[in-house]
Parts: C-alpha cells; sequence; structure tokens
C-alpha cells in the first residue's frame, strides 16, 4: 500500500498493485484458533488489506498476549 498525499494534511492510501483506492471494510482475522472482525482498510479490487503499525503493536499484540495468557 503507497500512502498518496491528497490536498492538505489529508492522505489516501493506494493500492500499489491495483492502483485503486483502498476502501474501509469488515474483515475477518484469525488467531490461533479465534476470530476478528474488524472494519480495516483493504483493498477493493485485490482484497489486501492495510494494518497499519499502531494496530499491529499495539492492540493485536495486547489480544495476542490475552490468548496465550488463557
Amino acid at each position: 500500500m503507497t500512502d498518496s498525499a491528497n490536498s492538505g494534511n489529508d492522505s489516501e492510501w493506494v493500492c500499489n498493485l491495483c492502483e485503486m483506492s483502498v476502501k474501509e471494510r469488515t474483515v475477518r482475522l484469525q488467531y490461533q484458533r479465534t476470530i476478528f472482525a474488524l472494519a480495516l482498510p483493504a483493498c477493493p479490487k485485490c482484497g489486501m488489506v492495510l494494518i497499519s503499525e499502531e494496530l499491529a503493536t499495539g492492540k493485536m499484540a495486547e489480544a495476542e498476549q490475552a490468548l496465550e495468557d488463557k
């Protein structure tokens, strides 16, 4: 995914493969045997999902740790 600048401080993510703007949609993520439904930006053509660094190192890491602690 590429972050291409629009006007001002706004930015729009674009799929490198399809060159289409990503749109938020509900995606299913699985960790071990647990499935989570989250609204994340994804390419409408190929389905590639954008997971931000903040989400991956923050909330997803916390959820992973909570599941492993059980």
